[in-house]
């Protein structure tokens, strides 16, 4: 399980402060990506219970409580099942009460139509799911939280 890199106080992400997550590696590879330098599955860095703490030093820091983003690469392809999986379920279970929000090039249809239990219990533990990929004849930077219409 890999992992991109991590932005400790984020307003771009989601509502108010967020720390937000970008697992590594994407098989979706959306034209004109801007995290194209993550698609790789064997980049990045190795997720341990130091990152895990780190994501969790990092929502309460200060006594500022933030909400958490979760995004890459891809959350949702089978190589990340595990990784997502773990990231949201323990945020879930330390903050009961904040916003997760996660983002995934693959539409919620699609999503349903795998019919696998860790990406049910993913998705059931979000607030906000921001869906399908990045189409670039569509893009749209006057958007909330996406970058193309579709």
């Amino acid at each position: 399980m890999r992992w991109a890199g991590i932005i400790k106080n984020d307003i771009a992400a989601g509502d108010g402060m967020n720390v937000t997550f970008f697992v590594q590696g994407c098989p979706i590879q959306c034209e004109g990506c801007h995290n194209s330098h993550i698609w790789d599955f064997d980049g990045g860095k190795e997720f341990t219970d130091e990152t895990m703490n780190m994501i969790i030093d990092a929502i309460g820091k200060n006594g500022i409580q933030r909400n958490f983003s979760l995004m890459g690469g891809e959350p949702l392809c089978e190589e990340n099942l595990a990784l997502s999986y773990k990231i949201v379920s323990t945020v879930r279970s330390i903050y009961p009460t904040i916003k997760i929000y996660l983002w995934t090039g693959y539409y919620l249809k699609d999503l349903v139509k795998r019919k696998n239990p860790l990406v049910y219990q993913i998705i059931s533990q979000c607030d906000y799911l921001i869906d399908g990929p990045y189409i670039q004849d569509k893009r749209d930077i006057t958007l909330d939280k996406r970058g193309s219409t579709n």
